[in-house]
């Protein structure tokens, strides 16, 4: 039988106004803004509807407004009956995949990232890095140069071809200048501001782990597929898999082929962008993406799906 894996994006999945025309037009929506912002004491109204994406590219602040969008157009879309049969999540957006599955509340799922955007930018500041995206070349030649090179680290499987790295700045420099020189199409440093998924940000595991301490995860209704090892998790494993989750790779290439092994056929995206669909597209041609990220995309999304 074929499956509808609903996909949820990472840092970087921004777009201006996000979420807005969804939380005018549901309630349910709506409402988990509201929630988002009593947990984190943050306006997440305003900094996901009237915020400038320049001023969104704190990590302490894009992770909840990204959650929190992401988990309204969730609302949304059940109340249309739209629903999963395996979650899975970019980054941070394994978080709003376990409240997608039921594991965790949205309020806790968005209460975590807030702890985690905090933790992840005081370990940046503590140990200054850098990520860059290597476009062109094959995971294993990546890895072979991230061994090569001292303080540089596989970062994010995305899809064939595209490698994310993240270390040291000198060392990142190096990578990019020595991938090139193998024959990447591309090498581009990215817009963070740190070493994300790699030994550097050790220290927000410090931070983190109190949090999710308090937390007691309910086993996900729906499947939950980590993309820190690529396969399905049960409930008493996540509190340590989203630990290490913080140095550990984003394994989103191994995660997608094992869904699409196990039998999802349609990878529906629920957050801003379409990011992820363009990831599953070049994982695997066969499958259909669905990208909702606003009204009109959850109205395609429902007589698509009706098919």
């Amino acid at each position: 039988m074929s499956k509808i894996a609903f996909c949820f994006p990472g840092q970087g999945s921004l777009e201006m106004g996000m979420g807005r025309d969804i939380a005018e037009a549901f309630p349910a929506a709506r409402e988990v803004y509201r929630i988002g912002s009593e947990v984190t004491g943050l306006d997440l109204e305003r900094l996901c509807f009237e915020t400038p994406l320049d001023e969104l590219v704190d990590t302490e602040l894009q992770q909840p407004a990204l959650v929190a969008t992401s988990l309204a157009i969730l609302a949304a879309m059940r109340e249309r009956a739209l629903e999963a049969d395996v979650v899975v999540g970019h980054s941070v957006g394994e978080f709003t995949a376990l409240a997608a599955a039921g594991s965790l509340t949205a309020a806790e799922a968005i209460g975590l990232v807030r702890e985690r955007g905090l933790a992840m930018a005081e370990a940046a500041r503590q140990r200054p890095g850098a990520m860059a995206a290597i476009l062109g070349l094959e995971d294993e030649e990546v890895e072979k140069l991230c061994r090569r090179i001292v303080g540089v680290w596989p970062a994010n499987y995305n899809c064939p071809g595209q490698v994310v790295v993240s270390g040291e700045l000198d060392a990142i420099e190096e990578a990019c200048a020595e991938a090139e020189s193998l024959g990447a199409r591309r090498a581009v440093r990215l817009k963070v501001s740190g070493a994300f998924h790699s030994p550097l940000v050790a220290r927000a595991a410090d931070h983190l782990r109190p949090a999710l301490d308090r937390v007691r995860f309910a086993e996900p209704l729906a499947p939950f597929m980590s993309t820190v090892t690529a396969k399905v998790e049960p409930a008493q494993r996540l509190a340590a898999l989203l630990i290490d989750q913080l140095t550990a790779p984003v394994r989103f290439t191994q995660a997608a082929t094992e869904l699409i092994r196990s039998g999802a056929t349609t990878f529906v995206e629920v957050g801003p962008g379409s990011v992820l669909s363009g990831l599953v597209k070049r994982i695997d041609r066969g499958v259909k993406t669905i990208s909702v990220n606003g009204v009109e995309s959850l109205e395609r999304a429902q007589e698509a799906l009706a098919r």
